[in-house]
This record gives structure tokens, C-alpha cells and sequence, in this order.
């Protein structure tokens, strides 16, 4: 099923405009149990997940990536690449996170592995989500193997620096990445700067939002979209009150709905 094909960004745009902070799963081919995803997918989808990425910096294969995506379509929500590398890229999926790690100082990274995906995208007709990649803090395994020399979490005027470049490169998402499993999310003053600084850009924050708590603050403090990943694989209950959290609360982080 490709009902989703050339629509997500519109689908993105429309949560946006009602009113609502997005939520997104992240699901790492190499860490899910794929027994198990398709009764997970439904979970996450009735807590209130608007979509769906699927990507992962190692051990990561385009077949692997597949199999998740199949699995994943039991939610009947929008599925996006989150793509480590060229490998992450899957025929199967709606739509792809096509980015740029702009604070690596590896130029493969920021152009060349996009030069080399560029017609693969094409061949699938997958839909682009350009996004302009930005390592906080921690940075994790995307830090490492991207070669990123990542923000300090005491510096957000640098954040903001490479997202205004990044919008101004054209990208229409700006995400802060603070990587898989960071001991510390990115901090809600630097998502807060860099959010006042965009134009149009939409931004997402994920990496280290492991409670219903952070993932509060990280909306309050202006996040459009707000990402989880290990937490699903760690805690679905918790992830779930994540979810519902972040549904609950209004654009720009001006609280809840309710």
C-alpha cells in the first residue's frame, strides 16, 4: 500500500496548522523484535502517534528495513525513512527524511551520501522531506559515525547558526538530534532559540526524551515535531504516556488542549 505517497508533508503540515505538537516513532531495524512490531505499530497509532520513521546507524540493512516498514503498515499511518546511510533506504516507505548532517566535518556526510541516494529516491518515487541534520551534546552513534562535532548543550547560539543556514540552504525541516539514547535530551533553551530563529522551517527535537516530562518541556519550549525511539523498545507503556503527552499539548508549547 503506498497511500501516503507524495501526501505526508501535506499531512504534516495540516496536524501543524490544527494546533498540535506532532509526535513520531522511531524504530531501529536492528533493535525491534519484528514479531512483535505489527501489534506494537496498532499500540503506538491508538496512543496517538501521528507517523512512523524507521532508520538506524548500524547494522542496518535495505532489506531490514523493508521487513520494518511491512510490518509497520498495520498502523495505516505515513511511514518515513530516517536513513543512517545509503542502506536505509527502502522502496517500501511513503515518504524519506533526505538530510544533511551540517555540523559533520566529513563532506560525505553533508553532500556525498546525498549525491549517491539522490536517483535511488527518484527510482522509488519517494517523497523528499528535506531536512538540514544537527547534532546536540551526546550525539550518540549518529554523532560518531557521521563524524559530527556536535553543539554544546551551553551553546544554542551555535544551534541556531546552522539552522538558520539550513532553512536558508532551503530545507523545510530543522532537526536537533541529540542521539540514541543520550543521558540528556537537547536542552528546551536551545529548541527554544533555534524555534524563534526559523521562518518557515518546521523543527524536530529527539534524542533522550524518555519521559512524559521531557517530552512536556521539549514541547513547551516550541518543538513542532517531537521524536521517541529507544523508549519504545525499552518501555511501550512509557512510550505510550509519552505520545499521549505531547498530543496533548498545543502548538508551540502553549500547553493543553484539555
Amino acid at each position: 500500500m503506498r497511500l501516503w505517497r507524495g501526501k505526508v508533508a501535506k499531512y504534516i503540515e495540516e496536524k501543524l496548522g490544527s494546533g498540535g505538537v506532532v509526535h513520531f516513532s522511531l524504530v531501529d531495524p536492528a533493535k525491534i523484535d519484528l514479531a512483535k512490531l505489527p501489534k506494537l505499530a496498532e499500540e503506538l497509532a491508538e496512543a496517538g502517534t501521528d507517523a512512523f520513521l524507521v532508520g538506524g546507524s548500524l547494522a542496518v540493512s535495505e532489506s531490514d528495513v523493508d521487513v520494518v516498514v511491512e510490518g509497520l503498515r498495520a498502523s495505516a499511518l505515513p511511514v518515513i525513512l530516517f536513513p543512517g546511510n545509503v542502506n536505509g533506504i527502502s522502496r517500501k516507505a511513503d515518504a524519506i527524511l533526505f538530510m544533511s548532517l551540517l555540523n559533520s566535518d566529513d563532506v560525505y556526510y553533508v553532500t556525498g551520501a546525498q549525491v549517491t541516494a539522490a536517483p535511488i529516491v527518484r527510482r522509488y518515487g519517494l517523497e523528499v522531506l528535506p531536512t538540514a541534520y544537527i547534532i546536540v551534546g551526546y550525539g550518540g552513534a549518529a554523532g560518531f559515525i557521521g563524524r559530527a562535532r556536535p553543539i554544546p548543550y551551553d551553546k544554542p547560539e551555535l544551534a541556531v547558526a546552522y539552522a538558520i543556514a539550513g532553512e536558508m540552504l532551503g530545507m523545510k525541516f530543522i532537526y536537533l538530534e541529540a542521539g540514541s539514547g543520550a543521558p540528556r535530551p537537547v536542552p528546551p533553551q536551545t529548541v527554544s532559540c533555534v524555534k524563534k530563529s526559523l521562518v518557515r522551517a518546521k523543527l524536530i527535537v529527539g534524542g533522550g526524551i524518555r519521559s512524559p516530562e521531557i517530552a512536556e518541556e521539549i514541547a513547551r519550549a516550541g518543538a513542532d515535531i517531537v521524536v521517541t525511539g529507544n523508549v519504545i523498545e525499552d518501555d511501550v507503556s512509557k512510550a505510550k504516556r509519552i505520545i499521549k503527552k505531547v498530543k496533548e499539548m498545543g502548538k508551540g508549547g502553549q500547553g493543553s488542549k484539555a
